[in-house]
């Protein structure tokens, strides 16, 4: 199995990255208007998670290329190799 460049490996480290910027954007915003430190965090925090989800949903909404179609469906065939061998062997 081969390994997984560095921009699958980094992939979900991005959508960390944006959520977080998009949740200090948001605390900053709130904290100019209102002042409020503990009302800028709350915001910044529902700024993030909100983001994460909907970059996220996003991510996965997209079709697979054909590399990682292929990938999937080597990792299929590998499972089902498997189950054939445990019922083979009577497990």
């Amino acid at each position: 199995m081969p390994k997984p460049t560095w921009r699958e490996r980094l992939r979900p480290l991005e959508l960390l990255v944006i959520s977080a910027i998009l949740g200090v954007f948001a605390g900053l915003i709130v904290l100019m208007g209102t002042r409020q430190p503990l009302l800028a965090v709350i915001f910044a925090g529902l700024a993030f998670i909100v983001s994460l989800v909907g970059l996220a949903m996003l991510a996965l909404s997209t079709a697979p290329s054909s590399e990682e179609q292929d990938d999937l469906n080597d990792q299929n065939r590998s499972v089902l190799d498997q189950g054939d061998d445990r019922r083979n062997r009577g497990h």
